[in-house]
């Protein structure tokens, strides 16, 4: 069993493809016309109009994939089964921070295709968003137990890594999406799209929500945070690099 055949149940209803990041990624695929989405989950930033076949280890994604996805073998990143230089690119959205051997991972994307982008994250940042500085400092732990999109970058000898903002409004519930909407947080269905707080401590979590919940109706969240509630869009730390 993987971890996302125990975590990932119901992800699909969380986790919607936002079009302000599916953009950028279009863009950053140039003009490959064969793309692997490796780690592909629910399959919610594969490109249209393009050959994509998608590699994902847990059954239980894989059966969140909607009618119509595209083809998807069962296979973990650190092992491809295919043939060195089979695609034009190769896709990894949010997923290189849960693979064992991240390192081995990225050098198979390098094997199998010309060009390689990836979706990541600061764990730096991460560690420092609100929510786990003030509610579930446990996070941080796991954060720092994970590869950091600059590492990453490094690793993959980028050539460009650009910042993807996350708007207020955002409709991919990633573990920061609710910046600014901290009252999402109280809902366990948001939280069990969150990887990050779904491999944490459930008494830690538990604690963490409860005294959100009494900050938010006490009004010290809102006063503690005011000025993230005109802003537009907040840098999280996710980042797109191309290699």
């Amino acid at each position: 069993m993987t971890r996302y055949d125990e975590i990932g149940i119901g992800y699909a209803a969380g986790r919607r493809t936002d079009p302000r990041w599916l953009a950028p990624v279009l863009a950053a695929l140039g003009p490959a016309a064969s793309v692997l989405d490796v780690g592909s989950g629910t399959g919610s930033y594969e490109p249209p109009s393009r050959r994509v076949v998608a590699v994902e280890p847990s059954v239980a994604m894989i059966r969140q994939r909607p009618p119509g996805a595209a083809p998807v073998v069962r296979a973990v990143a650190e092992a491809l089964p295919f043939a060195s230089g089979a695609f034009d690119a190769a896709l990894a959205v949010l997923t290189v921070h849960h693979w064992p051997d991240w390192r081995a991972g990225l050098d198979e994307l390098r094997r199998v295709a010309g060009r390689r982008v990836v979706l990541a994250y600061d764990t730096a940042r991460h560690s420092d968003f609100w929510f786990v500085r003030e509610y579930v400092p446990e996070v941080a732990s796991l954060e720092r137990s994970r590869p950091s999109a600059p590492e990453i970058a490094e690793h993959l000898g980028a050539v460009s890594v650009v910042p993807l903002p996350v708007p207020w409004d955002f409709t991919d519930g990633v573990f920061p999406a609710y910046w600014r909407r901290p009252e999402a947080y109280l809902d366990p269905a948001v939280r069990r799209s969150c990887s990050a707080l779904a491999q944490t401590s459930p008494e830690a979590v538990t604690r963490g929500i409860a005294r959100l919940r009494a900050d938010l109706e006490s009004g010290r969240w809102q006063a503690d945070h005011a000025e993230l509630l005109d802003l537009p869009e907040w840098d999280a730390g996710f980042r797109l690099i191309v290699a």
